[in-house]
């Protein structure tokens, strides 16, 4: 690159809580960027979340003084926090283009949306996607969208709408609103800087006056900043999303991230000998080689978020046997074992904390051959016929009707926000208006609790993950399901489970607000069904909440909840499961999951119940005042007993609401 080009980057400032301050800091550095014969193009600040930044053009010579840490360049200045090359958007990869097939259900009412998509603009008229989004593209990025590679706002809106179309599920109900913050070539706009953008997405669809999507609980954000990988600090990203979550009762559902770079399998020599290795030793060999690499695919900003759902990829798709024969120089690595794919990021979160914090559907990802001889280099491979999820794609050689196949955790976020949104339908339809009363942050809370509870880790994957990762001596099991947590976060969610009712399960849910150091109990009551049955039966229980958060500080999550048990629960002859994150890592979060697991036949009388209470822990810091709502949902369940859901329903007909009382 000559002396004479230039990048843009983005500073940001050390965040001054004054006005005044911050104007001078800002005015210095404007100085500096002058003097070195740049340009400022924008800037932002939101007290907040203690965020002020800069972007700015600067030439090659100023950049090259800053990589060399300068002393006398912008780097030496005081005010300057951090200096970035500008956000760069991870591309959604698609392949295997073809036109769209089978009928196209009638669009949606006018019913207002509650889910919102921040992507690239959406070929909005698209046969499977006409009439089903209210497009609001407030930065004017449509017109610089070529139509023919609007691929990754198509894509993600598809599968929102329509899931993986190899499945042939109904679509939504309701349209979605969606606010493009991906212009040309499906990357961020280089005039803006991207928090800058979402907060002025979302606020506009919350705010006070003249808002433009009032009603909007869930907010899909299949975006992530390749630049910015997760290190132990919260992005102000990460931050922003925290913030809004807390503040408008809205739940995002983030992608965790790809890392789709080449890794080496050393214990195999060549791609042959791969494909005729068999399970699990494939996967074992697989996951070896990826557990060397756990510290360079980190989360990618902004799935670090507390207060958000991460989503991790899971190796399912709904692919046809004959198509799946088709594939050709790939390998499936895990089949029939259920995981993480190679390419999804892994976690800790913040603070330890539980991330991804679920796995939904990212396409069967296989793996490609880069080289071999002393050992065998491989990477993820795109998606395709074989595998992949099939979704709406931009038009090719003038066809509107297009489809094609993606991958990767984009993808698995989008149907984590569609999850969402049938809950929310489901609930609707069952309970009404006694649902639709509840406030936005309560119903947002509720769906977030529902989204994270079905999720369980596949027994066979955790195996394999504690028998890789360690450590080997059994006392260590609080270390060796920190590292099937890596991988898997809560686990593999089952969309299924968390709408649709079944005979032997009942599940119940609760919302609520607390105030400081106060708890509240939830009476579940257990079906007299169960009584004297020795057959596998599990309660399990996710607590979920939106805490306030405190940007500068040790305890950014201000407001910690916990969920605790009676002893009653020993009627019920269950113990604490296995197959779960240990609860001291669990309670870092805003996801509070527990199960309890047994087979031996409990002893149940007609008004035999559990109690479970939702209590709030004294705040870190400072103290909070404002009411924190929580969503609980409770899970009883004895395979093949049949009465098990009529019994528990008819016990909550009518609904009694709890009481909170004070420790």
């Amino acid at each position: 690159m000559g002396e004479d080009q230039s990048l843009i980057i983005e500073i940001e400032l050390v965040f001054r809580a004054s006005e005044e301050l911050a104007a001078e800091t800002e005015r210095t550095v404007n100085g500096e960027i002058a003097a070195a014969g740049g340009a400022l193009i924008s800037r932002c600040r939101i007290p907040d979340i203690a965020y002020h930044a800069i972007l700015a053009r600067l030439p090659v010579a100023a950049i090259r003084q800053i990589a060399e840490r300068s002393p006398s360049g912008i780097s030496g200045l005081d005010a300057v926090m951090h200096i970035r090359p500008q956000s760069v958007a991870l591309p959604v990869e698609v392949d295997d283009t073809g036109e769209q097939a089978g009928l196209i259900p009638p669009p949606p009412g006018n019913e207002e949306p509650i889910l919102a998509i921040l992507d690239g603009v959406p070929v909005s008229e698209h046969p499977l996607l006409r009439g089903r989004l209210s497009i609001d593209d407030q930065f004017n990025l449509e017109p610089l969208a070529v139509v023919e590679e609007r691929t990754h706002g198509t894509a993600m809106s598809s599968l929102v709408v329509h899931g993986d179309r190899n499945v042939g599920e109904p679509p939504l109900g309701r349209r979605i609103h969606c606010v493009p913050v991906l212009g040309e070539a499906d990357q961020f706009p280089q005039d803006r800087l991207v928090v800058d953008l979402v907060y002025q997405a979302v606020t506009a669809m919350r705010r006070d006056a003249d808002p433009t999507a009032p009603s909007v609980l869930i907010v899909n954000l299949s975006l992530g900043n390749v630049r910015k990988p997760f290190q132990g600090r919260l992005s102000p990203w990460a931050r922003l999303i925290d913030r809004l979550s807390h503040s408008y009762g809205i739940l995002f559902c983030v992608s965790a991230g790809n890392h789709a770079e080449r890794f080496d399998i050393t214990s195999i020599a060549t791609m042959a000998q791969y494909e005729a290795t068999t399970q699990p030793d494939r996967a074992t060999r697989t996951l070896e080689a990826l557990s060397q690499l756990v510290t360079s695919r980190r989360l990618l900003s902004p799935s670090e978020t507390v207060n958000g759902i991460t989503v991790g990829a899971a190796n399912i798709d709904a692919v046809s046997d004959a198509q799946r024969r088709t594939a050709r120089n790939r390998v499936d690595p895990y089949h029939p074992m259920v995981t993480a794919n190679p390419s999804s990021s892994l976690g800790p979160g913040f603070a330890n904390s539980v991330k991804p914090d679920i796995l939904m559907p990212g396409s069967r990802e296989h793996l490609s051959m880069v080289a071999s001889g002393a050992g065998l280099s491989v990477r993820p491979a795109g998606p395709a016929r074989p595998h992949g999820l099939k979704v709406a794609a931009p038009p090719r050689g003038g066809a509107a009707g297009m489809e094609h196949y993606t991958n990767g955790t984009s993808a698995a976020a989008a149907l984590a926000s569609r999850t969402a949104h049938r809950i929310h339908d489901a609930l609707e339809a069952e309970y009404g208006e006694q649902f639709l009363a509840l406030s936005l942050h309560q119903r947002a809370v509720i769906l977030k609790a529902l989204l994270v509870h079905t999720a369980v880790w596949p027994i066979d994957s955790a195996e394999l993950i504690r028998s890789v990762l360690g450590p080997a001596n059994p006392r260590q099991h609080v270390r060796q399901r920190d590292n099937i947590r890596r991988f898997l976060g809560y686990g593999v969610v089952d969309a299924s489970d968390a709408i649709y009712c079944a005979s032997d399960r009942a599940t119940f849910w609760a919302s609520g607000s607390l105030a400081p150091e106060t708890r509240r109990p939830i009476v579940v009551p257990l079906p007299v069904c169960m009584s004297g049955q020795a057959l596998p039966h599990s309660v399990s229980a996710t607590l979920a909440w939106f805490t306030p958060v405190q940007p500068g500080r040790q305890s950014y999550r201000s407001v910690r909840l916990s969920l605790l048990t009676s002893e009653d629960i020993d009627q019920f002859r269950v113990l604490p499961a296995k197959s779960q994150p240990d609860t001291n890592q669990a309670g870092r979060g805003t996801v509070f999951s527990r199960r309890w697991e047994g087979s031996k036949a409990p002893a149940l009388a007609q008004n035999s119940a559990v109690e479970l209470v939702v209590q709030r822990e004294p705040d870190r810091g400072a103290q909070i005042d404002e009411l924190v709502p929580f969503g609980l949902a409770v899970t009883v369940t004895m395979p093949s007993v049949a009465e098990v859901y009529s019994q528990a329903r008819a016990r909550i007909t009518p609904p009694v609401r709890a009481r909170a009382r004070t420790r």
